[in-house]
C-alpha cells in the first residue's frame, strides 16, 4: 500500500511557523496571533493563491485543534477565583448582554441587516476572548489589579456561558425530557472525572504520575487527551454538540492542575495546542473565508460596522452594573476589552455554517467584524488606560 502525503499539509505548517514572527513588531503594530493565521489562511486558501485547501488531511487536524482549543480554555477558567460579588456580576452581566443582543439582532433582522440566525448572532455578539485577553493583561501589568480581577471574572462567563448555549442550540434535536436526561448524565460523568481526579490528588497519585512527564512515558498528559477523546465521544452519542465535551474535560483538567506541578502539565498541553493543533484550525478558518462575499452586496460593509457597534454596545452595556466598582475612566477601557471576541465567534461561525444554521456569506461578514474587534477594541483600551496612568 503506497502512502499518500497531502502537499497542502506542508504549506499550512510552513505558515503556522511564519506566524509567530509577527510577535516581533513593535506593540502598536504587533496584531494578535490568531489574526495572523486566519489572514495567511486566507492568503494561501482557495479563494486567493490555491495554494491549499481546508480539506483531507488538513480539515482532520483542524477539526482536532478546534475541540483542543475549547479544551485549553476549559483549563484557562479558574473556578476557584470567581465567586461572590465577582460571580454575580459577571453573571449578570452577561445575562445582560444576552438580552441586549437578542432584542438588537430580531430588531435588525427584521430590518434586513443582520441575515444570521438571531439567537446564533445573539450568543456570538455576547462573547469575551479570555485567550486573547489573558496575555495583554499580563504584558501590561493589568493581571492582579482589581480593574483586572473584574474583566477576567466577565470575560470568563463571556467564554462559559455562550459556550453552553452554542452546545445546546446546536444539538440534535431530542424530546425534552430525553435531552434534558442526556444533559444530566453528560453532568455526572464529569462531575465523576473531576472528583476521580481530585481523590488522585488528594492521594498523591498525580504527583507520582508527574515524574513520567520527565521521560517518553508522559502519562500525564495522555490521560488529559484520553479524557478529552472520552468527553468529546460521550457527548457525540447522546445527541450534545462535541464542543461541550472538549470543554468539560478542560474544566476537570484545569481544577486539579493550579498548583506548582500543574504548571508543566499546563505547558505541555499548551505546546501539543498553539504550537501544532491550533493553528491548523485558524488558519482553516481562514481557507474556507471567502473573501467574494464581502462584496457580494451593497449592504455587507454597513453589516461589518453594524456588527461591530453591536459588539461594543452588547458586552458593554453591563458595565452599568459595574458603577460602584469602576472609576469612570475605567469604563470605557472595560467595554472594549470585554467586546473583544474572534476565536470563539471563530467556532461559532464554522459550526453554525457546518450544522446549516448559518450561510457561509453571513460567516464572512460575522467574523470580519469579530476581526476588527482583535485588532481595534483591546489597543484603544490599552492605550486609554495608559493615557489615565499617565493623568
Amino acid at each position: 500500500m503506497e502512502a499518500t502525503y497531502d502537499p497542502g499539509l506542508l504549506i499550512v505548517t510552513l505558515i503556522a511557523a511564519l506566524a509567530p514572527l509577527a510577535m516581533e513588531l513593535p506593540a502598536r503594530f504587533r496584531p494578535p496571533i490568531v489574526v495572523v493565521e486566519i489572514l495567511l489562511g486566507i492568503l494561501i486558501g482557495p479563494h486567493v493563491l490555491h495554494w491549499a485547501s481546508p480539506d483531507g488531511v488538513v480539515g482532520t487536524l483542524g477539526q482536532l485543534g478546534l475541540t483542543f482549543l475549547l479544551f485549553l480554555v476549559g483549563i484557562e477558567i479558574d473556578v476557584w477565583m470567581i465567586r461572590g460579588r465577582l460571580l454575580a456580576l459577571a453573571v449578570g452581566g452577561w445575562f445582560l448582554s444576552f438580552l441586549v443582543a437578542m432584542a438588537c439582532t430580531l430588531l435588525l433582522s427584521s430590518a434586513g441587516l443582520i441575515e444570521a440566525p438571531p439567537l446564533l448572532a445573539a450568543i456570538a455578539l455576547s462573547t469575551t476572548a479570555l485567550g486573547v485577553l489573558s496575555p495583554i493583561l499580563k504584558d501590561s501589568g493589568e493581571w492582579n489589579t482589581d480593574f483586572g480581577g473584574w474583566l477576567l471574572a466577565a470575560a470568563t462567563m463571556g467564554e462559559f456561558a455562550p459556550m453552553v448555549f452554542m452546545s445546546l442550540l446546536l444539538a440534535p434535536t431530542h424530546p425534552t425530557v430525553l435531552h434534558t436526561l442526556f444533559m444530566l448524565f453528560f453532568v455526572a460523568v464529569s462531575l465523576g472525572s473531576a472528583y476521580v481526579a481530585f481523590h488522585m490528588l488528594s492521594s498523591g497519585t498525580l504527583a507520582r504520575l508527574a515524574r513520567t512527564m520527565e521521560g517518553s512515558g508522559q502519562l500525564p498528559v495522555r490521560l488529559c487527551v484520553l479524557l478529552q477523546a472520552l468527553l468529546v465521544a460521550l457527548a457525540a452519542q447522546i445527541g450534545l454538540n462535541v464542543v461541550m465535551g472538549a470543554f468539560a474535560a478542560g474544566m476537570v483538567v484545569g481544577l486539579v492542575s493550579r498548583d506548582e506541578p500543574g504548571n508543566l502539565l499546563r505547558q505541555k498541553l499548551d505546546a501539543i495546542g498553539y504550537g501544532f493543533l491550533i493553528p491548523i484550525f485558524f488558519i482553516g478558518v481562514g481557507m474556507r473565508f471567502d473573501l467574494e462575499a464581502l462584496w457580494s452586496g451593497p449592504l455587507v460593509p454597513v453589516q461589518i460596522i453594524v456588527l461591530l457597534a453591536l459588539f461594543l454596545l452588547v458586552r458593554g452595556a453591563p458595565v452599568v452594573l459595574y458603577r460602584a466598582e469602576l472609576a469612570p475612566a475605567d469604563r470605557l477601557p472595560f467595554a472594549l476589552y470585554s467586546a473583544t471576541g474572534l476565536p470563539l465567534i471563530a467556532v461559532i461561525a464554522e459550526l453554525g455554517v457546518s450544522s446549516g444554521l448559518m450561510a457561509p456569506q453571513h460567516a464572512v461578514v460575522l467574523l470580519s467584524a469579530a476581526m476588527l474587534t482583535v485588532l481595534l477594541f483591546p489597543a484603544l483600551a490599552l492605550r486609554l488606560r495608559r493615557e489615565r496612568e499617565i493623568a
